[in-house]
């Protein structure tokens, strides 16, 4: 297969790419840009980190799971080229220097390409715009102050990339390779991606590469036969009503955070701690509901607020309440061939509340994560829904928990009663993440969390004052 995109302001055009072929490798092995390092390899550490450009917006990503189709028709900018084409430095670089911001310099790539990609961006929320930077030499304070003084500093002319209209995409929205079927291809419409699937149901669906690139860097597994989602701009719309928003499958986790900040504060909380900048900006909600995880943190919430999930094969489409989707481990209602297309959720869910719990608080897998819709009317409970991830092998409703509330004064005792059918509903496992007991105890008093917040006592550990 053929593509071309720009790297560090020049043309570049590669032939015969491996579908699988990750762009860290490719830098570091074919153009000896061995600034942008391999740490972890899958998108926890940010030492890979690179500035990506695509007709809708430039983000930072994660180099080391983020495959080569994918950078067709883009601009790709790493740690070589945030300096200036004569040897000035970004005002980043110059302001790590300033203030000390680098020690043994193994992470400092992944930071300058984070901060200059904020920096561009105008996000002066350094905190989060770093939380996928690792860094186990300096500290963060100084490498923050770096951040904070280059602020005011002007975008340098470079730093903005275009990448022009001729750099359209060179992979056949039908297939390529070598054998039949065709083992790659990119589709750019929902129609010719149902078409595409329909002909190849054991194809991979590759959207952001947040969870199949490890399948490659962690797994070494060989996939022979890949549909790429990136360029199906049909699956990217966000429809607003009076009522919903209909979520396309391919929306990334960054966007969905803006969608649903105003709306549903926090569920956009539980988002912001949802991976990183770098995964959000990949990561697309589809992806995450779709490859079924038990601890994947967008159900639950999508759950309690009684979203619905739509789904395509061929010419043929279907919604389904999402919680009717995942049916057991490893396995959900969803035919060969057939694809998740969007998902809606209410605009208005005003008791909706959304905890996760991990031993991160940034950046990591849920331990338990609980979603919590409950409405009250006149003191009494007329409407629960409650969801978790991380206490079985779906994301779960509470049913029992929920009969225990439902008519109910809404109170203290109600909530106590109610806590104890939790065991009921859930017979968690025990892993390295936690233990089943912790997670069962953890569970129940997210149910008490949420009835005190609502009486107005304070709860959030990372509010409380001396």
């Amino acid at each position: 297969m053929d593509i071309t995109f720009l790297l560090n302001g020049e043309s570049v055009e590669l032939r015969d790419v491996s579908p699988t072929a990750t762009l860290l490798d490719w830098l570091r092995d074919e153009r000896g840009l061995t600034g942008t390092k391999e740490g972890c390899n899958e998108g926890d550490c940010g030492a890979c980190t690179v500035m990506v450009t695509d007709a809708r917006s430039a983000r930072a990503l994660n180099a080391c799971i983020l495959f080569l189709p994918q950078l067709d028709g883009c601009a790709v900018r790493t740690v070589e080229g945030i300096g200036g084409p004569d040897g000035h430095l970004h005002p980043v670089q110059q302001a790590m220097i300033d203030h000390h911001g680098s020690q043994c310099g193994f992470c400092t790539p992944g930071f300058v390409v984070s901060m200059a990609m904020a920096h561009l961006n105008g996000d002066q929320n350094h905190d989060d715009a770093l939380a996928g930077n690792l860094c186990r030499c300096t500290g963060y304070a100084p490498i923050i102050r770096a951040a904070q003084a280059a602020s005011d500093q002007p975008v340098p002319t470079w730093m903005t990339d275009t990448p022009p209209a001729s750099l359209g995409s060179k992979i056949p929205s039908g297939g390529l390779g070598g054998r039949q079927p065709p083992s790659l291809s990119a589709p750019e419409t929902l129609d010719d991606l149902a078409t595409a699937y329909a002909a190849r149901p054991d194809a991979t669906l590759i959207a952001g590469a947040t969870d199949v690139g490890l399948w490659v860097t962690k797994s070494l597994r060989d996939l022979d036969d890949v549909i790429f989602l990136n360029r199906c701009t049909d699956l990217q719309q966000i429809d607003e009503t009076d009522e919903s928003l209909r979520i396309g499958a391919g929306v990334t986790m960054d966007r969905v955070l803006g969608a649903v900040q105003d709306l549903h504060p926090s569920y956009a909380e539980m988002i912001r701690r949802y991976g990183s900048a770098q995964v959000r900006a990949a990561a697309t909600i589809g992806g995450n509901i779709a490859n079924g995880s038990p601890i994947g943190d967008n159900p639950p919430a999508l759950i309690a607020m009684a979203a619905t999930l739509h789904l395509r094969a061929g010419d043929h489409s279907r919604d389904m309440p999402l919680e009717d989707f995942f049916i057991d481990y490893g396995k959900q209602d969803r035919a060969k061939g057939e694809f998740v297309e969007a998902v809606t959720i209410p605009r208005h869910a005003p008791g909706l509340k959304v905890y996760k719990l991990s031993k991160r608080f940034d950046q990591d897998i849920s331990a338990v994560c609980g979603a919590f819709n409950i409405t009250v009317s006149d003191g009494t409970i007329t409407d629960v829904r409650i969801a978790f991830g991380g206490m079985a092998g779906i994301p779960k409703r509470a049913r029992t928990v929920e009969a225990a509330l439902i008519g109910l004064p809404w109170s203290e005792t109600t909530i106590r009663a109610a806590m104890t059918k939790m065991a009921e509903d859930y017979a968690p496992l025990s892993d390295m993440r936690a233990s089943a007991d912790y997670r069962l105890h953890a569970a129940e008093n997210m149910l008490l969390r949420y009835w005190h917040e609502d009486q107005g006592i304070a709860s959030n550990v990372l509010e409380v004052t001396a």
